[in-house]
């Protein structure tokens, strides 16, 4: 019995919505969506679960309609469904009253339900959010029923206020499988006894790596998952990246290392970059024009201006300036006293330069 696992879809999200290519990041989810349903049949899958979040808010009915047409696409496939703490069932929700092609089952009861497929002596449970946070662990305690059948459960959370639980514990509750979602970053048990695929694609700054869906095949006489691996679909990551410079950068030089370092690893990537090391003080760093042109998410500047203390105490002894290195004269500062020397000397040497 061949499976795809996915969670965490959050279609209708705009990811980095104050930026200029936070509409291609939407449309990116929608596009990795439907690859996963075109990799179901490719694949031959069974089934297709989905732990909870397949949307980033109570869905309208045109995305309903949209998700729907694309599992119309794949008949023979059964699309199991819970909702999670984004996409949790209301009693105005248009997924009340909406009516789903045959081979989907969403299974909509805050309390434990199930479906059985019998051509596949498949059983899968799993439960929806009703709420927007479940505190109790209700995973606790839970087992599979011992009736010959390949059980499998679907469920979202792993938090303290989302369904806490024991991942330790889930091998030993019969599943054959525990589809999980609700946290971000992929995790594979491993012996196979569950997994959480992380969301679809990176939704922010934060979820760096490779992001997409995992596959899976149990064996049907068993019950055992004699396969489990976790398949990159989404084409675009966040990076973090650290640049040193020295006292010699300049800002142009500055500009091009990030260029270059932006298309050798891929111009379709998100960056997050780190400024470290000495400058010159006379220099400032300026990478709006970059961020403009890249996709750059965040440029933070941690470099420190490379003062000569000793020449500026001899050149200024009893004004403030003098006053503010004797201030700071340790043996071994601190982090924070060190970026308090070099901040505050240059505010005092642009004050003194405006001046005069």
């Amino acid at each position: 019995m061949k499976f795809i696992h996915i969670a965490d879809v959050h279609w209708g999200m705009n990811p980095d919505s104050d930026r200029p290519w936070s509409r291609e990041r939407a449309q990116a989810i929608r596009d990795s969506f439907a690859e996963v349903v075109r990799q179901a049949k490719l694949r031959d899958a069974d089934c297709l679960f989905i732990a909870g979040d397949l949307f980033h808010r109570q869905p309208l009915l045109r995305d309903l309609k949209e998700v729907n047409y694309l599992f119309s696409t794949i008949p023979g496939v059964r699309v199991v469904i819970i909702a999670g703490n984004h996409d949790r069932i209301r009693s105005n929700s248009a997924l009340m009253s909406f009516t789903w092609c045959p081979n989907v089952t969403v299974l909509m009861s805050e309390d434990l339900s199930s479906v059985y497929f019998k051509d596949l002596n498949l059983e899968v449970h799993g439960f929806s959010y009703h709420t927007a946070e479940i505190n109790e662990a209700r995973l606790n305690g839970i087992k599979a029923p011992d009736d010959g059948r390949i059980h499998v459960l679907l469920a979202h959370g792993g938090d303290a206020s989302h369904l806490p639980l024991d991942k330790g514990c889930l091998a030993r509750t019969g599943f054959s499988y525990v589809a999980l979602g609700h946290i971000h970053k992929p995790e594979l048990a491993p012996d196979f006894s569950y997994a959480y695929p992380g969301s679809l694609e990176p939704l922010d700054k934060t979820e760096t790596g490779a992001h997409g869906m995992v596959v899976g095949e149990i064996q049907p006489a068993s019950g055992q998952v004699i396969s489990l691996e976790f398949v990159p679909v989404a084409r675009t990551q966040y990076i973090p990246l650290v640049v040193h410079v020295t006292p010699a950068t300049t800002n142009g030089e500055l500009c091009d290392r990030i260029t270059d370092a932006v298309k050798e690893r891929g111009m379709e990537h998100i960056y997050r970059f780190r400024i470290r090391g000495m400058r010159d003080p006379d220099i400032t760093f300026d990478l709006e024009p970059l961020e403009r042109r890249l996709q750059i998410v965040e440029a933070v500047d941690e470099s420190e201006p490379q003062y000569d203390f000793c020449q500026l105490f001899a050149e200024h002894p009893s004004d403030m300036i003098g006053f503010y290195i004797q201030a700071f004269q340790k043996e071994d500062p601190s982090p924070v006293e060190k970026k308090a020397l070099y901040y505050g000397i240059d505010a005092l040497l642009r004050t003194t330069d405006e001046r005069s």
